[in-house]
């Protein structure tokens, strides 16, 4: 444990900024895993939906600096193209 005072606070700080980055990261990838269930069930509608928050969530982990933006970017068009497929075959 740090003897400063500036320390201390930066443990404690570190330690919220921690807990927050797991939810926000931990949402992402739950969000991604739903729309991929949805696409391989081949519900349009359903996939639609979980694209959409999927998304969103995407942009807001690398909005945070969670996600660098060349992989969000890979990560939105792998989906986009999951989603367009479905589309086609049905």
């Amino acid at each position: 444990m740090p003897n400063i005072k500036s320390a201390k606070k930066r443990v404690i700080t570190s330690a919220k900024k921690q807990v927050n980055n797991n939810v926000v990261e931990t949402r992402t990838k739950t969000s991604i895993k739903k729309f991929v269930k949805e696409v391989e069930a081949g519900n349009k509608e359903s996939a639609k939906e979980k694209l959409d928050v999927a998304i969103k969530n995407i942009d807001k982990a690398t909005s945070s600096g969670l996600m660098h933006k060349n992989k969000a970017a890979r990560e939105k068009s792998r989906l986009m193209k999951m989603n367009n497929k479905l589309e086609e075959t049905n």
